[in-house]
């Protein structure tokens, strides 16, 4: 998972009724077990809906969603410098057009 210098520990995850030893950095150790948790909910969520069987489906499937949600924040994250963007250049016409207004008046 992490950097090789970092100090390594093996941590114990349960995902679906299956532990699982993973080697990770230790300053990681909180994110492995957040993931970890986060796969085995999206996994028994798919499970109990009953409309995909066998485990190595259920695992795909909940990859396959996760992996959406992931391209979604990404595609999200490059937007909104986008949209700031363009919100201070209509804010700059705006100004702009006052401006003018202000220069007839005068």
């Amino acid at each position: 998972m992490g950097d090789s210098a970092t100090k390594s520990e093996t941590v114990t995850v349960s995902i679906l009724d299956k532990e699982y030893r993973v080697a990770c950095a230790e300053d990681e150790r909180a994110e492995l077990e957040a993931s970890a948790r986060l796969l085995h909910e999206r996994m028994t969520r798919i499970r109990t809906s009953g409309s995909v069987i066998g485990l190595e489906r259920i695992a795909v499937m909940a990859a396959l969603n996760i992996a959406h949600e992931l391209i979604q924040a990404k595609a999200e994250l490059t937007r909104v410098p986008l949209e700031q963007e363009m919100l201070d250049r209509l804010q700059d016409k705006v100004q702009s057009a006052l401006s003018s207004m202000d220069s007839e008046k005068a």
